[in-house]
């Protein structure tokens, strides 16, 4: 597990995930056995290592990367590194032969993540990419909606992402400064749109085309030591995304707006039969039979409730932290030898749909995606 001691690598792979699956002796694959994991720490400080190792009882950790590829023990490089530092990483990886499990954006460029996804392919190495949104609660009461014909034919999709992140000066940042230097890897399109591509293209249908308008809004801020500097990467995206079956998707990713919603990330979805408002957790439905008929007249005040016009969609199913359950799809899938989804190259479609915003944004111009075929 390269990269465990970060923000996200710590608390949500290893110590919401591996520990886990670990502390509760594992989990059952589809013919009964069970599987369990032993991780190995891997970075640059070995005094952190060593503090993380003592706190969860891991007995292995190391900063040698190289010596940790070459021994035969560890089946699976995990990788939470920094977007600037991980496609090396990766190629240490594919080169000794591992199975591969990382955090996306899987490179800096749409070539470099093609690039990985093809050495994987040649050198016959398993991989999966992270695609954590999809295991939400909430967009997995949505995936139950889709599939029983709620929506009928689905129509738009609107998504608002994002919440105001402190500037630095008065009160801490709650995200690293490097997430507004484009020099360091930074940018909320970089870091936003790979997730919208596997929430849009396995929920609703492939992205066809983009077109992006960014923004800085905030060009000060100041970094984990007190020091200015100058926003570089952009801080909010407004984006406009046509499907594949004709539906059109409106997501804003912005860490320069006060929340007023239920949750950090809502999905409105309009249907020919129903409707429904999902988040994080929640979901709510309006289906057509029970839709009110709002009539235009800005004269009159509008008697109309509609928040009460919605119907919460109850928690039928315990679900898991979401980075878990993927870890354990993933696992089994390792343990079973079948086929995953989620690989470097669903990777390099998220990388693509980053670069066509980013080129959208520069150009003025929507985007088209052509579908990346390997060699």
């Amino acid at each position: 597990m390269n990269g465990a001691s970060g923000r996200m690598g710590y608390r949500q792979h290893l110590v919401r995930s591996i520990l886990a699956i670990r502390d509760e002796g594992g989990f059952e694959l589809p013919d009964g056995s069970k599987i369990t994991v032993r991780p190995l720490l891997v970075g640059r400080d070995a005094s952190k290592l060593a503090e993380i190792a003592k706190r969860h009882d891991i007995e292995d950790y190391t900063t040698d990367l190289d010596a940790a590829l070459a021994d035969p023990r560890w089946e699976i490089y995990a990788d939470f590194l920094v977007t600037k530092a991980r496609a090396t990483a990766l190629r240490k990886a594919i080169a000794a032969g591992k199975t591969i499990y990382t955090e996306k954006p899987t490179a800096e460029s749409l070539e470099e993540s093609i690039e990985l996804a093809q050495l994987a392919k040649e050198a016959g190495v398993k991989t999966g990419v992270v695609h954590d949104k999809l295991y939400l609660p909430g967009l997995q009461k949505l995936k139950r909606l889709i599939d029983s014909g709620f929506f009928g034919r689905i129509l738009s999709v609107r998504g608002e992402f994002g919440y105001w992140v402190f500037e630095g000066d008065w009160q801490p940042a709650q995200r690293p400064s490097w997430n507004y230097r484009v020099e360091d890897g930074g940018g909320i399109i970089v870091d936003m749109f790979p997730h919208w591509n596997y929430v849009l293209e396995n929920l609703f249908g492939k992205v066809r085309s983009v077109y992006t308008q960014a923004s800085i809004h905030v060009p000060d801020r100041w970094d984990e030591q007190g020091e200015h500097y100058t926003t570089t990467a952009e801080d909010a995206a407004y984006g406009v995304f046509e499907l594949e079956g004709g539906a059109v998707a409106q997501i804003n990713s912005s860490w320069t707006t006060r929340v007023n919603r239920d949750e950090l990330v809502e999905f409105h979805v309009d249907g020919t039969l129903g409707s429904a408002v999902v988040g994080l957790f929640g979901a709510k439905v309006q289906p057509r039979v029970a839709t009110p008929k709002p009539v235009w007249n800005p004269d009159l005040e509008d008697t109309i409730d509609y928040d009460a016009t919605w119907q919460q969609v109850p928690t039928n199913d315990v679900f898991l932290n979401g980075f878990r359950q993927q870890w354990q799809e993933f696992l089994t899938s390792c343990a079973t030898g079948s086929d995953y989804p989620f690989d470097l190259l669903a990777g390099a479609r998220g990388m693509q749909l980053a670069q066509a915003g980013l080129e959208s944004n520069e150009t003025g111009a929507k985007v088209a995606l052509d579908e990346i075929v390997l060699d």
